[in-house]
């Protein structure tokens, strides 16, 4: 059974509840936060994981495995885990790094948002080091996330990650935002933005390869790191007549993965047939770890937008790109 308590700081009447904060059945804390017009997402303060976003009408944008666990430590399959330091296993660390296994606290005294940003359904949460995870990655740091969602249903991630060393060493960190949409069916999916465009892949022992078609389809296991992306990447659910728009900064690199069907099978909390009704399309900076000196702060942001599209030629909605710049 759910507890749930208000923030009223951010409260407009009694009718509308910009920021919730809730217990889960397993004592696990997470946030609700709300727009008008009735768009929300679900933020976890277990690993600082966003695990819903919904339009305006109430259907669930993010895919989460039917088989999903929300009993720490194990990670949360689906939504939108944060890897750091580590992505995947490009590096010594443990896959994906501790971040999204780390309990995160809430900032109570966050800074303003931008003029520009008049979102009122934002959380700002903060993570340090520990003495547990120094074993492992020897650093202090501090990382600050705000998750916020737009008035217009559009979800953005902001990273800020500094180098808090004492002893004046430098520390080099990858770093995705491992982002599962939900799709009605991964054979009718088109990921558009990435052609021409170098990438790794990983079921090939890294090696690199130019991508060759006009928009990647799927028909089997796809796992790329695509190398300076564009700042934009389309995906388009033809079936369901929706296009997720990904617009980045900072984060050079964009990552594609769906396990399909041998592999879904064999990862234990990933469903069967889970596989057909997602895709991971990720910002991310693989290729090239970001540096920091003590002192020196590095900003990453991701922020995820759904229109309807209707399917033309690989285009999005002309009428959508015309209103909103898309």
């Amino acid at each position: 059974m759910e507890t749930s308590s208000r923030d009223k700081s951010r409260e407009p009447s009694k009718e509308m509840v910009f920021v919730e904060h809730r217990t889960d059945a397993n004592g696990l804390q997470k946030v609700i936060l709300r727009e008008l017009r009735g768009y929300s997402a679900e933020v976890y303060l277990f690993g600082g994981q966003v695990t819903s976003w919904k339009n305006e009408l109430g259907e669930e944008l993010l895919f989460v495995s039917s088989k999903a666990t929300f009993k720490p430590p194990k990670a949360i399959r689906g939504g939108i885990p944060v890897c750091f330091p580590q992505f995947s296993n490009y590096g010594p660390l443990e896959q994906h790094g501790f971040a999204r296994k780390r309990l995160w606290t809430v900032d109570p005294n966050p800074p303003p948002l931008s003029a520009v940003n008049t979102s009122r359904a934002f959380i700002d949460l903060i993570l340090r080091n520990s003495e547990e995870e120094a074993k492992m990655w020897p650093h202090r740091y501090e990382f600050r996330l705000r998750i916020s969602l737009g008035p217009q249903g559009d979800l953005m991630l902001t990273s800020r990650i500094r180098n808090t060393n004492a002893d004046g060493k430098p520390f080099s960190f990858t770093f995705a935002y491992l982002t599962h949409f939900q799709v009605t069916d991964i054979s009718e999916v088109r990921v558009e933005g990435l052609e021409t465009i170098d990438y790794l892949d990983n079921l090939q022992n890294k090696q690199r390869f130019t991508e060759q078609g006009d928009a990647l389809t799927f028909e089997s296991e796809v796992d790329r790191v695509y190398l300076r992306t564009p700042t934009k990447i389309a995906v388009i659910d033809h079936e369901r007549k929706r296009t997720y728009v990904v617009k980045k900064d900072g984060l050079p690199d964009a990552v594609v993965w769906n396990p399909w069907d041998k592999k879904a099978k064999a990862i234990p909390d990933l469903g069967d047939r889970d596989y057909q009704r997602m895709i991971c399309v990720q910002a991310a900076c693989v290729e090239k770890p970001i540096t920091l000196k003590p002192g020196e702060e590095w900003k990453g942001r991701q922020q995820i937008t759904a229109v309807r599209s209707s399917y033309c030629s690989g285009q999005l909605d002309p009428q959508r790109v015309l209103l909103h710049g898309y």
